[in-house]
Formats: structure tokens, C-alpha cells, sequence
């Protein structure tokens, strides 16, 4: 915020932000005759939106005062971009200048009385946005003169001696030490005390109240050859500080809690050092393994589809190391000790030749033998060093059997995330009971190798810094005489607590990946003196380059492909079908520690058509040659913090604007895959969300469908993306640890909201699950169907949010929450330390505990000794099954196929809930027939069935007795093998009201009820949360602990709401972890006014949740099931329709119709829709009919009147007709508020809008009379309203004519 002065004397308070594209008709407004000559006719929209730094400063009514758009090029027509440097250095001596610290101004307005102050205000801001900028040009036509405001601060550049004459031109440039000179540093003396006191008080007073007034002056006196106290000052006063110490005691406690491979761990090189595991001849062969007992997995039938473990040699682990202290470090562990004498200067090392080990090493780490299976996310792949695993509380063995993953080789990739090859391969014992996990498991389990190094320190530390915030981002200026003060250390550290936000000096450092998860309470951050070198330079790759290119990558996985790319792109720099292919190389002193290769991008209208990319570029302003596709990219650690300097070289040099990357899952084919190698940029390009898709129907729309490039179909994959506008804005960090436990549909919406904020950057974002993240596996439409769905999340958009890219997983259950020192305990005793704690672990199917009813002394239900909703607590025999995910549904299926699909046996389905109707369609699926098929259903207890809708429930009911399935209603489990136990349930005793009955078992499927699970039940009480039935908590998801949330069916509301029934079990789970993430979001995002405490509930109201609540299934006799309503309780149907303001019901089909099927739809006393049941033998429409939910039936073509008159004998034919696609269009919804906004707003001060004029209305009469309507239809029509509807509906056709070609436009007909 800064005050300027008009040239006629009233001075503004003024703010500098970046240039928005809606900032461009008050731009224009600005511009000038002067202006015009000066830059030319530009299009405003298309110069912010290819600048990569646009600045605009407002007032405080903001309005826009001035504009500025700066280039990484000049703007002289004739003049390649990607040469401007050779070009310039013909006419101009500027030796020094370089893309890294060039700039070039495009364009300037300002309002003439301020345009003094302004132009310099701009100036300022962009050298202060950009650190490494020095030098900012303007080129000046002939015969022009710049105006005087930029005059002033623009001079002319200095002329090549004996150089060429430019003619057409004249270029200025403005140095940075002109405006933002780099600081001055030097040595802290006592009597800085006085000007840096203030500075640390206004930030914080901690220090001062801990050690007293004069710590700092202490401090500075303290000052040796190993502690150094440096100031920074403007005009002869201390603005900055900073305490540095070059010894640091605890590097090998640094190097067990992060991975410090690329870096040496921090250490000189020593001979001595085992960076590698040795190697050993590969194990015995394992013999050949008995029948595997139900419940177990053999190498062939694990749901991994990328191969099984090599019989290679496997490496030895190294040298074993101590375990980490259970003691969490606190702050101020990582200071120094004073050492006696000054450690001999030595030279520094030289930058690394290739990638150092494990510089790009394996996005999986997985330990399992004591530990607990962690997987680190793919954004950090380039930082794994080994892998990574939790270290157990003495385990002498993996609690969850079998959790580690094999089948993977060595090193990761864009398509999965792969296990290590320095391993020791240990045989596992047999497990009489396993947990499904995500990849099931083969014998054999790898032992975690870490690298021990024995050199001296390589680092010194940052004690304590602090700077005046008009100058914090020149906080770089330090590092120098940091480094010189210590010429035998490399490396710069600091650490930072989990919660203090990254500050500018950080921007710079690179953030060194914990071992997740890490039990240090603390961040670090390391720099390396080659960073201070300005000296990076991008060029073209050429042939000589080849043999360091390899040598640097040689650690890379795909580093084959990579090399070939780089083949190709030097043998005719395009693919053999004719895709140009660009290669790019960064240097650093003459040696490359980059490389980068790009294709132009084929497939950018199916990347439009599928993806929200609009979200972040104008398309229509970018060519179809400027979209790129990066495939490859590595680049130094050490030189991370110029990542987007590199890929703003590359779009540059490329002549791209735009590059996209995919993530695909880790079941892709290896042939698709192949072509990407895992980037190390991934956390400094944005995620990009997937758009809805429409069904066409295809066969009535003929020639009029959308192209094939819109409607292929791809494997499904997550987009990432980065432009010219990107390049320079910066993520704010978030380091805070925030635990996820539970992956069910409320934990993946909670997650999905934070990963895609686009402006920020969640480091230590951690789920805790058993089984991991949904979609790992392959697809599998049997597997999938043994339970119902809630559309929240189906296979493919699992694939495009790619939560792997971002999220760390540690696979396990919760057994324990910690909530005073802040950790939670999973199996197997390994602690996930926390800031904010999620409990998001929902409801689970949970074996049925028999009665323990004696059926011989024939007792009814009434008369059952026990609960029949008790919890099977003894081990579970296995041929019994309960299932919850996918991963569960994979065991059952495979071992129905192996051990029942060929046998005699009978499979009882237990449970009146609709999985239990799935699963006995998925037993038919796989061939089980009906008679083999008993489905017992308990008592409903006065609650409605399942389905809460008559003509369905005699539909599956017909289809039952037509199969020969026997069902048996009213029966609760009673005895398992007359009670006398055992490994397999061989028959079941059930009692009812009347006599009980016995049923052969081959096999149970428990579906009775679902309930929280036992562990997270016990951990939740344990630890002093509020639990009633379910966990409490508050209408913003605080539970009585502030720094732990939950949403899901595990909670309940507290009793203050008085709203006992409602929980967020009725709610759609999608729309509930949006909400939650949505409240902590307020705690991070800068944009978002921030809460101290929750706010306050004046009302006692539960939050209100509108999307509609859905269910599909696949039911016996082949029927496609889908039912999605408003949230509500669970009321029987008959009940509902007896309510005066019911609705109306409209019907068409019958279930038993081949053809069609039976369409059920409900619109409420408004004319809305509020509930759809669909009930038929062919496919369901699913993604198109939910886009019906809440729409008034006038948009569907006036629905009512039609079914009325007997025009609609069919809803999905009707919804079928080509009329009706715009409405499925996942826009729609925005042009509908669209429009809204135009009849709320007025046309001019003093007339009413048309919404407003309705109100008026509506409180005199409820119901409207003929002349009143008479009165709004006039005043639509007179008062511009229906043209200016017309006008974006159709703007909104032709903008999505590429979804919607079959809709006509005008200048067609």
C-alpha cells in the first residue's frame, strides 16, 4: 500500500495486484494518443494474457489507475523470440543481460495526473516480484519520444562499440539499483541493536520475553569463527538480520528424518560412504506354494497388473542405523555448538555430474517388516532417496500381512509409483488372517536401505533471521556474504515449524523431503552456493550434449525413452508421423544440470473438450501450435528454486504459451505410459480439473455429433499445466501436517478441494487408510458391482484428480490419537504426527455376531438371548466375507472363482440393505446359479426397505423367485455350525417370529448393518472425543478438541441443533468434504478473511447441503438401478406422497419392458425436480440425468404439460432427444446464473430490476393473476431482458459448439 501524488495536488492510496483479464475495459480507458504511438494497437486481453508479469495498481474504490505488462522478449516485429539475446548484443554492449534477469515492458497507461508516481510504483513492484530481474527494457520506435513519466526512469542503453545501427528502433532500459538496489551486508555491531530491536518486536516479541531486552546484543557480541551475526542496511540503518553458525551437531538425526540424498546428506564426500546397498546373489528359489488358504494371494493373482518380482540380484541393506528417538525435536535442537578452533578452508565441492542417488529415485517407498507401508506422493518423486516407511514401536512383525507391494520395478514414473531396487528381499511368514490391501501381497517383503555418510559437515545453519517486511524480498542479499564467511560449506539450512508460513527468503531454498511422515516438528530447507550463480542458461539441445545429458539422468526411470526422444529430436527434430519435437538443456558454468523435451500438443480439443483449462487461459488467444506436451523434465535439486525459470525458457524458445503434462494411474499400459518420465516441476505446474462429460446419443444425432477428436476414447489421465502468466506467480506453501484418516467419499472430496486450489501448495497433505487410495486397481465392471455406488467418485474421475500426485499414504487402520502431543498410532505402533487431524473413516459392514440363540428349543426373535447388531469379535472364518471397497471385492471375487464357482456348496447373502441385492446380481454374473443362492433378509423394524419404492421392490422380488434364489425375510443369524465354531461356516441357524431354519454355507456375505469400526471407535474414545453413538461435532466439523475435525457418517451433530435425525450420512459425502475443506481453507488461503477461533453460531442451525443424494446398482435379473433425491430422512414413500405439499409423481415404463424400463420422477409443489428412480434392462444415462436434479420442469421442454397431454410414453427416450443435451452440459449450470444476474440487476439507479419488480408482486399475492403476468412479460420484453438473454444463450452455444455442434447457429439456417 502506497500513497501517491497527482500532478495537481490530491494524493491516492494505491495497492499494486496482479492485471486480471476483466481489468481490461478500464485499461482501455487509460490509453492515450501518446500510448498508441509509443506500443502500438495492442488487444489488451491478449497482451495480459501472454505477459508473464502484468501489474495494476488501484485505488481503494478500485478503480484502476495504471497497467503495465512486461515480456520475457522485445516487441519488434522481425525479431525471434527465442534469440533476442543474439540480436540485441549486435546493436547493444549488454554482456550482462540474460533471460534470467531481462525483462521487457510492452505496455504502459496511466491516468495523467498520476503517471509519475505510477510508472515508478509499477517498476518497483516488478523488481520486487522478481528477485533475479536487474534490468527492465522499453523499445522506443524512431521518431517517437516515451512519455515523460517513463523518461524519467528509462534511460537510453548504451551502444555496441563498433557495433551495428538499429534504425527502426531505440532501446531503454531501467537498472534495478536505480529503484530496488541489492542491499548492503555486513558484519552485525553492537550498536545495530536499536534500529533491528523494533523490527523483531513488531513480528514477535517471543524472543525479547524469553531472553530479555538486550538477546540481541548478546548475541552480536557472541559472534566467533564459527557464529556470525550479518546486517542488512539502507541509508546507514539496520533493516534485516541474521545469525548463522557453521556447525551443526545433529545431521544424522536430519538424515533419518528427511531425505537428504541429493544432497549428500549434507556431508563432504568421503570414501567411506555407502551410497548404495551391496549386492548378493539372488535368494533360493521359493517352493511352490500349497493351495493358498482363503483369504491369501500368490503372486499371479494379485490385482497388479505391472508385473511381478524379478529374480535378479537383489541388494543388501546397509549398515543398520539407530532408531529414530520416539522424542519429538523441539525448536532450537538444530542450533550449533561453538567450536574451539575455525574449521580448515577447503574448496567447495563441485556440482554434482549427474543426478545424485536418489535424486529422482522411487515415488513408492514401502517397508513392511516392523514397519508400516507408506507410499510418498509423485510431486516429490525427485526428491526420494531410498524407501521410505514408519518405524514401529518394537513390531516384530507387519500388522497388516502382506501390505507390501512388489511387482514394480526399480524407479518412478508418470504412470505409477514403483518399488526400489536397493532392498534386501526377506520371506515372509504366513498370516492366518489378512486385510486386503491395495496390491495383495507376494512372499516376499523388502527391508528399507538408507545411505550412511561419514564425511564432515558440508552445511552451516541459520540460528535466526529477521527483515523489515518493505525489503523481505531482498532477503537472497544475504546469502552471499553467508557464504563467503564459510568458503568450505556448501549448503545453507534452516528449519522452520510446521505452521509459520514460508517466507520470500525460503522461496529460494529447497524444501527437502521428509521421510513421510516426518516426527520432526519442523520444516528444512537447504540451499546450495551454486544457487547464488546467475549464470543458468537454457538453450537447444545438440549432439555434443548427449553423453552429459545421459550421465545426469542415469538414475531416471524411463531415462530409455528419454534418450531416445533426444535421438530423435537430433536426427530430424520431429516424430517419423511428423510431431515437432523441441529438447532443451540448462546450464550452469558451462555444465548441465537440465534437460527438457517437449512435443507440440496433438490433442488440445480433447484436452478442452475434457478438461477445465479455460480455468486458466483465454483459449481463443492462443494458437494451436502454441500448446506443448512436456514428456520430460529433470533438473538438479540443488537447483529446484529455478524450475519456473526453466519452463518459462522452454515455452519461450519452444514458442509455446501453454504446456500439459498427464499423470496417468498406475494400471495404464506400459506402451501408453511410456512416453512420460515423472517431472521433477510437478509441484510448480497446477492441476486441472476434468469436465463432465455428456451421453450422446450418437445414433440420432448422425453427422451432427461432435467430432471424434472430442468424443475418443482416451485412457483417462490427470492434467497438469503451466503458461506464460504462471511462470512468475508464485504458491503459497502450506507445511502445516494435516492427517486424513479414512478414504471414503467425504475424505477424497476433502482432498480433492485442497490439492486444487490452484495459488496454493500443500506439502504434508497424509491419508491414513488400509488399503490406500480408491482406484489403484484396474477396472473391473464384476469387481465393482458387488456394491452400490454413490456416483461421488467412479473410476475414471479417480484416475483424473490423481491424489497420488499429491498425497502421501500410509496404509493402515487408527488405533490410537495422541491429542497432547499431536500424533496418531496406526497398526503396528508408527506414530503420523499432526497439526489438523481429519476423521473421515465413515461406516463400515461389520461381521454379525450370532444371537446365540438355541434354535433347537425353537425361539423366536423376541427371545434371542443377544443383539442381533453386535460385532463378530473372534477371528472370522474364512469363507466369510465382508465387504467395504474395492479391495475387499477383489478377494471375494477371486475366491468365489477358485474355491465355490465349481463346487455344490450354497452362499447365504446376509442383509436387507441394497449391496446385499448387488452382491447376489455379481453372484449370477459370474456364473452362480440361483438355486446355489440364499438371501436372508433381518427384520426392518418399521424402517422402509431399501429401495422405498413399491414397484421395484415386486420387480426384484419377481426376478428372485424366477432365478430359484430363496429368500428368507424377517431372520436374524442365530448359530454358526450349531454353535461349535471353526475355520469355515459349514450351515447357519437363523431365528424369525415364528420357527427358525438352517441353511447350508459355503460361503456368507455379511451385509446386516453398518456401524464405526471398532479401532477408530476405541481410539476415538480413548482419547477423550466426544462420543454419542457417533462422534459430536459442531456445525463447522469441530469435535471438542479445535485442532480435530470429522464429517462423514461417523459424526452426529450435537444435541444444541436438536436435530438427532439429521446427519451427514443424508447428505451427499461429495458436497460434505467440499464443506470441510472449505472451513479449513480459511486457516491457509491469504485470499480468505482468517478466523481466530470458529465463528460463532448465533442460531444453532446445522449446516444446509443442496446436491442431491444418489445411489446406483446393479440388481438381480440384469437390471440398472439409480435413485438420487433431495437430502432427506428416511421416510417410506407412502408417507411422503400422504403430504399436502407432496408434488406430483410422473411415470412411465414398467420393469419388466426389455426395451425401456421403468422411469420414476418426482417434482415438488414448485414444479422442480426432486426425486428420479430408474429401474431397466438396458443401459442408464447415469451422468446425464443427474444433471436434472433441482431443474424447474418448463426447462425440460415443458415436461409437465407434455406428459399430461400423453406426448412423453417414454422419460428415456424424451431424455434421449437431441433438445435436451445443452442441459446436460456441465456450463449449463453457469449459464443459468448467468442469466439469473442479468434479471437482478437494474438497468439503470432509479428502476427496479425485473426480479425486484416479481418480489413486489409476490408479497402482495402469493399467486399471480393473469394481469400481473401480463405486467413481467412486458417488462422482460421492453426492458431489454429477453435480448440480452438471447444474446448468451446464444454466445453460451457458440462458445461449447465443439460439445454442441448439434444445436444451430445464426448466419446457418
Amino acid at each position: 500500500m502506497t500513497t501517491l501524488m497527482s500532478s495537481d495536488g490530491p494524493a491516492e492510496v494505491i495497492n499494486a495486484r496482479r492485471t486480471e483479464s476483466l481489468d481490461a475495459p478500464n485499461i482501455l480507458k487509460l490509453v492515450t494518443p501518446s500510448t498508441e504511438s509509443l506500443f502500438g494497437l495492442v488487444n489488451v486481453v491478449h497482451l495480459i494474457e501472454k505477459a508473464i508479469l502484468a501489474v495494476t495498481l488501484h485505488n481503494d474504490h478500485d478503480e484502476v489507475l495504471a497497467h503495465a505488462a512486461f515480456f520475457d522478449y522485445p516487441n519488434i516485429s522481425g525479431v525471434d523470440a527465442a534469440k533476442w539475446q543474439n540480436w540485441m548484443s549486435q546493436y547493444y554492449d549488454c554482456k550482462t543481460n540474460t533471460p534470467l534477469n531481462s525483462a521487457f515492458m510492452h505496455y504502459f497507461v496511466s491516468k495523467p495526473e498520476f503517471s509519475h508516481g505510477s510508472a515508478r510504483e509499477i517498476i518497483r513492484t516488478a523488481f520486487n516480484a522478481v528477485p533475479d530481474l536487474h534490468f527492465i527494457y522499453l523499445v522506443v520506435p524512431q521518431n517517437v519520444f516515451p512519455d515523460p513519466s517513463l523518461a524519467d526512469i528509462f534511460k537510453p542503453l548504451s551502444k555496441k562499440h563498433g557495433g551495428k545501427v538499429l534504425e527502426k528502433c531505440t532501446i531503454f532500459v531501467c537498472h534495478r539499483h536505480d529503484l530496488c538496489p541489492v542491499l548492503f551486508v555486513r558484519k552485525a555491531r553492537v550498536e545495530d541493536h536499536d534500529d533491528l530491536t523494533p523490527i523483531f518486536n513488531h513480528q514477535s516479541d517471543m524472543l525479547t520475553k524469553t531472553y530479555g531486552d538486550y538477546f540481541l546484543a548478546e548475541l552480536i557480541e557472541a559472534q566467533d569463527d564459527n557464529n556470525h551475526a550479518l546486517v542488512t542496511e539502507v541509508d546507514g540503518t539496520a533493516i534485516g538480520f541474521m545469525s548463522i553458525c557453521g556447525e551443526v551437531s545433529n545431521l544424522d538425526l536430519l538424515n533419518e528424518c528427511f531425505e537428504l540424498g541429493p544432497f549428500n546428506g549434507l556431508r563432504k564426500p568421503h570414501p567411506d560412504d555407502i551410497l548404495e546397498a551391496p549386492r548378493e546373489p539372488s535368494p533360493e528359489p521359493l517352493p511352490v506354494p500349497t493351495p493358498a488358504a482363503p483369504g491369501t494371494a500368490t503372486d499371479e493373482e494379485r490385482p497388479d497388473t505391472q508385473g511381478s518380482v524379478q529374480k535378479s540380484e537383489r541388494p543388501e541393506s546397509g549398515d543398520s542405523k539407530k532408531e529414530l528417538q520416539e522424542d519429538f525435536l523441539e525448536e532450537g535442537d538444530l542450533s550449533t555448538t561453538p567450536a574451539a578452533g575455525k574449521t580448515p578452508s577447503v574448496k567447495g565441492t563441485p556440482l554434482p555430474t549427474q543426478m545424485t542417488p536418489g535424486s529422482q529415485q522411487p515415488a513408492s517407498r514401502e517397508g513392511t517388516e516392523g514397519e508400516v507401508k507408506v507410499k510418498t506422493k509423485l510431486s516429490e518423486a525427485h526428491m526420494g532417496e531410498s524407501t521410505t516407511s514408519l518405524p514401529t514401536a518394537g513390531a516384530e512383525a507387519d500388522s497388516r500381512p502382506g501390505s507390501a507391494k512388489s511387482g514394480h520395478s526399480s524407479k518412478a514414473s508418470a504412470s505409477g509409483a514403483k518399488s526400489p531396487p536397493a532392498e534386501e528381499m526377506i520371506e515372509e511368514p504366513p498370516a492366518p488372517e489378512r486385510t486386503p490391501t491395495p496390491q495383495l501381497p507376494s512372499r516376499l517383503k523388502r527391508k528399507t536401505f538408507k545411505p550412511v555418510y561419514n564425511g564432515p559437515s558440508n552445511c552451516f545453519c541459520i540460528q535466526l533471521f529477521c527483515i523489515d517486511e518493505r525489503y523481505e524480498m531482498r532477503s537472497m542479499d544475504f546469502l552471499p556474504m553467508a557464504f563467503e564467511l564459510f568458503p568450505d560449506r556448501d549448503f545453507c539450512m534452516v528449519t522452520m515449524p510446521h505452521l509459520i508460513p514460508e517466507f520470500p527468503l525460503l522461496q529460494n531454498f529447497v524444501r527437502v523431503t521428509p521421510r513421510c511422515p516426518s516426527t520432526l516438528p519442523q520444516e528444512l530447507y537447504v540451499f546450495n552456493r551454486s544457487g547464488l550463480m546467475q549464470n543458468f542458461m537454457v538453450s537447444p539441445v545438440c549432439k555434443s550434449d548427449v553423453p552429459e545429458i545421459e550421465k545426469l539422468v542415469s538414475s531416471l526411470e524411463q531415462k530409455e525413452h528419454l534418450m531416445a526422444d533426444l535421438q530423435q529430436y537430433n536426427l530430424a527434430r520431429r516424430d517419423p508421423n511428423g510431431t515437432p519435437i523441441q529438447a532443451f538443456i540448462a546450464k550452469c558454468l558451462d555444465q548441465i544440470v537440465g534437460v527438457a523435451v517437449t512435443r507440440r500438443e496433438e490433442d488440445i480439443e480433447y484436452i478442452r473438450s475434457h478438461y477445465n483449462i479455460e480455468d486458466f487461459i483465454y483459449f481463443n488467444h492462443h494458437r494451436r501450435q502454441e500448446h506443448g506436451h512436456l514428456h520430460h523434465f529433470a533438473l538438479n535439486p540443488i537447483f529446484q528454486h529455478y524450475s519456473k525459470h526453466f519452463l518459462k525458457e522452454v515455452l519461450r524458445q519452444s514458442h509455446h504459451s501453454c504446456l500439459y503434462y498427464p499423470v496417468y494411474p498406475p494400471y495404464t499400459d506400459q506402451e501408453i505410459s511410456k512416453n512420460h518420465s515423472l517431472v521433477s516441476a510437478l509441484n510448480f505446474m497446477v492441476p486441472v480439473r476434468a469436465r463432465r462429460q455428456i451421453v450422446y446419443p450418437k445414433d440420432k444425432l448422425g453427422e451432427n455429433a461432435p467430432s471424434d477428436r472430442v468424443c475418443k476414447e482416451e485412457e483417462k489421465y490427470a492434467l497438469n499445466h503451466i503458461n506464460r502468466k504462471l511462470t512468475l506467480e508464485p504458491k503459497v506453501t502450506v507445511n502445516a501436517r494435516i492427517v486424513v484418516v479414512g478414504a471414503s467419499d467425504v475424505g477424497i472430496s476433502f482432498l480433492e478441494t485442497l490439492t486444487f486450489c490452484p495459488h496454493l501448495r500443500f506439502n504434508n497433505l497424509t491419508l491414513i487408510s488400509p488399503n490406500g487410495l480408491p482406484g489403484e486397481l484396474p477396472p473391473d465392471p464384476v469387481r465393482s458391482s458387488f456394491l452400490s455406488q454413490s456416483q461421488c467418485y467412479s473410476q475414471d474421475e479417480l484416475s483424473q484428480i490423481s491424489l497420488r500426485s499429491w498425497v502421501n499414504v500410509v496404509f493402515g487402520k487408527m488405533i490410537a490419537i495422541n491429542r497432547v502431543s499431536k500424533y496418531v498410532v496406526v497398526t503396528g505402533g508408527a506414530r503420523v504426527p499432526y497439526d489438523h487431524l481429519v476423521l473421515a473413516t465413515g461406516q463400515q459392514y461389520q461381521v454379525s455376531a450370532p444371537t446365540e440363540a438355541n434354535v433347537d428349543q425353537l425361539l423366536t426373535n423376541e427371545e434371542v438371548p443377544n443383539s442381533p447388531n453386535r460385532r463378530f469379535s473372534g477371528v472370522k472364518p474364512s469363507n466369510t466375507f465382508v465387504i467395504n471397497d474395492e479391495y475387499d471385492a477383489f478377494e471375494a471375487k477371486r475366491w468365489l472363482i477358485k474355491r465355490f464357482l465349481n463346487t455344490e456348496g450354497k452362499a447365504i447373502v446376509y442383509g436387507n440393505t441394497i449391496d446385499a441385492y448387488a452382491t447376489v446380481q455379481t453372484l449370477l454374473t459370474i456364473g452362480v446359479p440361483g438355486e446355489r443362492i440364499q438371501l436372508v433378509e433381518p427384520p426392518r423394524n418399521y424402517q422402509p426397505s431399501c429401495f422405498n419404492n413399491s414397484t421395484v421392490e415386486k420387480a426384484i422380488a419377481a426376478v428372485l423367485a424366477e432365478k430359484g434364489i430363496q429368500l428368507y425375510s424377517g431372520f436374524y443369524l442365530a448359530q454358526w455350525n450349531d454353535g461349535k465354531g471353526g475355520d469355515e461356516i459349514c450351515k447357519a441357524s437363523f431365528t424369525s417370529e415364528t420357527k427358525p431354519i438352517t441353511l447350508e454355507c459355503s460361503v456368507f456375505f455379511c451385509y446386516n448393518r453398518q456401524a464405526v469400526d471398532y479401532e477408530a471407535f476405541k481410539a476415538i474414545n480413548d482419547s477423550c472425543l466426544v462420543y454419542d453413538g457417533k462422534l459430536v461435532i459442531d456445525g463447522n466439523f469441530h469435535t471438542n478438541d479445535l485442532a480435530i475435525r470429522a464429517a462423514g457418517p461417523l459424526t452426529k451433530f450435537q444435541r444444541k441443533y436438536h436435530a438427532d435425525q439429521w446427519t451427514h450420512a443424508n447428505f451427499n459425502s461429495k458436497e460434505v468434504g467440499f464443506m470441510l475443506a472449505s472451513t479449513m481453507l480459511r486457516l491457509f488461503d491469504p485470499t480468505i478473511e482468517n478466523d481466530a477461533r470458529p465463528p460463532a453460531e448465533p442460531h444453532n442451525l446445522i449446516p444446509m447441503y443442496r446436491n442431491a443424494k444418489v445411489v446406483s446398482a446393479s440388481l438381480p435379473g440384469d437390471y440398472n438401478y439409480l435413485y438420487f433425491g433431495k437430502p432427506s430422512l428416511n421416510q417410506s414413500l407412502d408417507a411422503l406422497m400422504a403430504q399436502q405439499d407432496y408434488g406430483e409423481e410422473l411415470i412411465t415404463g414398467h420393469p419388466e419392458s426389455e426395451s425401456t424400463g421403468y422411469f420414476r420422477i418426482h417434482v415438488n409443489q414448485y414444479n422442480q425436480i426432486e426425486t428420479v428412480t430408474c429401474l431397466s434392462k438396458q443401459p442408464v444415462d447415469t451422468g446425464n440425468l443427474l444433471c436434472l436434479y433441482g431443474l424447474h420442469e418448463r426447462l425440460l421442454n415443458n415436461m409437465m404439460s407434455r406428459f399430461q397431454e400423453g406426448l412423453i410414453k417414454d422419460f428415456y427416450a424424451f431424455f434421449r432427444e437431441t433438445w435436451s443435451l445443452a442441459i446436460f452440459h456441465d456450463r449449463f449450470g453457469d449459464f443459468r446464473q448467468e442469466v439469473r444476474e442479468l434479471l437482478i440487476q437494474r438497468p439503470s439507479t432509479d428502476m427496479a430490476s425485473l426480479e425486484e419488480k416479481v418480489r413486489d408482486l409476490i408479497d402482495q399475492d402469493l399467486q399471480l393473476e393473469k394481469k400481473d403476468r401480463k405486467f413481467l412479460n412486458d417488462a422482460y420484453e421492453e426492458g431489454g431482458y429477453k435480448r440480452s438473454v438471447e444474446t448468451r444463450l446464444l454466445s453460451f452455444l457458440s462458445y461449447n459448439h465443439y460439445h454442441l455442434p448439434m444445436y444451430a447457429k445464426p448466419g446457418m439456417v
